[in-house]
């Protein structure tokens, strides 16, 4: 596939290559056992990067655990035949038309209805990362893959946390900037739920208007265009940040009045430019939770609380961010194991 070689298990037929990114290649595939059409994405030389490998361990251990149909499905992991030299991953999920992104790019309308539903499949399957105390911390457009009836699912949990005290100071690299909220681009210690409600306030907006809504160049510019948008924020607004230096960085930007959201989406639903201020509020602790958003008026014809189910997620997912390389390939091994009853029996037999 593209040049690339692709070892996988005799079940799987290759149809063809559907997309490449950082990490490595992905084909379409159908499991010949079930007939069901899947994805199938190699990681190639898993190992050469420790922080990407500790990404795809994350994603490993919390996939196993989710169970929700606006969270994308690892369906399986191919158990190499090597366990500890294996370099190459190859994880295969339920296969997706094509992603938010692509979408939001394309010439097809988007009517009212369109951004409704994909909102609504979004916070959902948010309500439900949340009520396990999970963070996604990296959403935006390309990582919300949707299928021809429009259904949606939030993939990629490389960046994933639970909520536990250690581990709270994110990495400035790490999250797209142009859907990361204004304490992470501030750089405050303390940051919670509210860092995904703000982007999914960022891709609502992408939705209305068909482009970012602030695609700064680097970090500072970044919180440039959020105040020249949201406007200057009174003294009680800018509270939460802890850091002085930000603090005086965000004093220090020439006033800005703001412009209204409806200025910006004329023809958008009025229940909609109402949420979407709601969700874009600088100050954290005053931005709309998951689940208020689901019980707002917008969304309210599409949302029936008893239709959610509970999370049994383990609380505690996080990973020690200083694991060796072996230590990472044994722990993945363990992963893969899980789908894999097969391997587990001979290896007691």
């Amino acid at each position: 596939m593209w040049q690339a070689l692709f070892e996988i298990d005799t079940k799987y037929v290759p149809i063809k290559p559907i997309g490449r990114g950082a990490y490595g290649i992905v084909c379409s595939s159908v499991n010949r056992e079930t007939n069901e059409k899947v994805a199938i994405k190699k990681i190639h030389n898993a190992f050469d990067n420790r922080i990407d490998a500790l990404r795809t361990l994350r994603e490993l251990k919390l996939l196993r655990h989710l169970r929700h149909e606006n969270v994308i499905a690892l369906k399986d992991v191919m158990v190499p035949i090597h366990r500890r030299s294996f370099k190459d991953v190859y994880l295969v999920y339920e296969l997706m038309d094509t992603d938010l992104h692509q979408i939001i790019k394309s010439s097809q309308a988007l009517t009212n209805d369109h951004c409704q539903y994909f909102l609504f499949q979004l916070l959902r399957g948010l309500k439900y990362l949340h009520s396990a105390n999970i963070l996604h911390r990296d959403l935006k457009p390309g990582n919300l893959l949707i299928n021809a009836n429009c259904d949606l699912k939030i993939c990629d949990f490389g960046l994933a946390r639970t909520r536990s005290g250690k581990d709270q100071f994110m990495t400035e690299y790490v999250v797209t900037r142009w859907y990361r909220a204004p304490e992470l681009l501030l750089c405050c210690d303390n940051y919670g739920t509210s860092i995904d409600v703000w982007s999914v306030g960022c891709i609502f907006a992408e939705l209305l208007g068909r482009k970012p809504l602030f695609p700064g160049t680097e970090c500072l510019n970044q919180l440039k265009l959020i105040i020249n948008i949201l406007g200057s924020q009174r003294e009680d607004e800018i509270e939460f940040i802890d850091n002085p230096k930000a603090r005086k960085f965000i004093k220090s930007l020439p006033f800005s009045q703001g412009t209204s959201f409806s200025r910006l989406y004329p023809h958008a639903h009025p229940l909609a430019v109402d949420l979407l201020q709601k969700m874009l509020v600088f100050d954290p602790s005053k931005r709309i939770s998951v689940t208020e958003a689901l019980h707002h008026p917008y969304m309210s014809p599409l949302y029936d609380p008893r239709c959610d189910p509970p999370v049994n997620v383990p609380l505690d997912m996080d990973i020690d961010e200083d694991l060796g390389e072996d230590m990472i390939r044994e722990m993945m091994w363990k992963e893969m194991l899980h789908y894999h009853p097969e391997v587990v029996a001979t290896a007691n037999a």
